[in-house]
C-alpha cells in the first residue's frame, strides 16, 4: 500500500489506480507537447507506487522516457511546420515580432541543445521548448540527442524522488518544487547574461572597414578627371599647342 499522498498526488490517485501506466504516459506526453497538464505530478505518484511494490520501476522509467520524448517530437514537429507562421502573423500581439525570432534562432543555435536538455525542469519551458526549437529550426539530429537526454534526466530524477521517498514523500515533494522554482530563476539569470554579453560584444565590435584594415579612399581633386573620375595615369596624345 502506498504511503500518505499530498494534496497534488493524491488528487491523481485515483487516475493511476484506473489506468496505470497509460495514464503515466499520457499525461507525460502531454506535458511535453505544448499543454499544461500535470505529467511530472503523475510521474512522480506513479514512482510512489512502484516503490510500495504496486507497479514495476523499469517499465515506469521506459513508459516515461519515451512518452516525454515522443511529445517534445511532437511540439518541434508542430513549430517547424507552423511556428513561424503563426509568429509572423500574431506575433506582434504578444511583442513577438520577427527580429526578436531572429535572436531567438540565432541563440536556439548556439546554446539550443543546452536549453532543450535542461527545460524539462522548468514548468513552461517543458511544455514549450520543442515547439520554440522547431520554429526556430533547430536542427532535427541536435534537437533529438538532447531532446533524449533531457527526457532520461528529468525521468530519472523525479522517479528516484518518489521511490525512494517512501513516507517523506510529502516534505520531499515540496522542497523539490521549491528547488525547482530555484532552479528557473537560475536559468532565467543565465540567459539574461548571456543576453548581455552578446549585446556588449556587438557595440564593441570595430566598423567593418577598420577591422579589415581598410580606409575608404577619399577622391581629391588633383587624382580626378574631367569627368569627376580617378585619373587611370594614362599619357593623352596632344597637338603642338597642349590641347588633346
Amino acid at each position: 500500500m502506498s504511503p500518505p499522498l499530498p494534496g497534488p498526488l493524491a488528487h491523481l490517485a485515483p487516475l493511476l489506480d484506473d489506468y496505470g501506466y497509460l495514464a503515466v504516459g499520457v499525461l507525460v506526453f502531454l506535458d511535453n507537447c505544448v499543454l499544461p497538464v500535470p505529467g511530472q505530478t503523475i510521474l512522480v505518484l506513479a514512482a510512489v507506487y512502484a516503490g510500495a511494490g504496486q507497479l514495476s520501476l523499469p517499465v515506469l522509467l521506459l513508459v516515461a522516457v519515451l512518452a516525454a520524448v515522443a511529445g517534445d517530437a511532437l511540439a518541434y514537429v508542430l513549430g517547424r511546420t507552423g511556428g513561424l507562421a503563426f509568429v509572423n502573423r500574431w506575433g506582434r500581439y504578444v511583442r513577438l515580432t520577427p527580429e526578436r525570432m531572429e535572436r531567438a534562432e540565432a541563440f536556439f543555435r548556439r546554446r539550443g541543445a543546452l536549453v532543450v536538455t535542461g527545460a524539462r525542469f522548468v514548468d513552461g519551458l517543458r511544455q514549450t521548448n520543442g515547439l520554440i526549437a522547431g520554429t526556430t529550426e533547430m536542427p532535427w539530429r541536435r534537437f533529438m540527442v538532447a531532446n533524449a537526454v533531457g527526457a532520461a534526466l528529468w525521468a530519472g530524477v523525479w522517479t528516484a524522488v518518489g521511490y525512494f521517498a517512501g513516507s517523506n514523500i510529502d516534505t520531499l515533494y515540496r522542497e523539490a518544487v521549491r528547488y525547482q522554482v530555484l532552479l528557473f530563476a537560475v536559468l532565467a539569470a543565465l540567459v539574461l547574461l548571456l543576453a548581455v554579453r552578446t549585446w556588449l560584444r556587438r557595440r564593441r565590435r570595430p566598423p567593418r572597414d577598420a577591422a579589415a584594415g581598410r580606409i575608404p579612399h577619399q577622391d581629391g581633386p588633383d587624382d580626378q578627371d574631367g569627368r569627376g573620375g580617378r585619373d587611370d595615369g594614362r599619357d593623352v596624345p596632344t597637338d603642338g599647342n597642349g590641347r588633346p
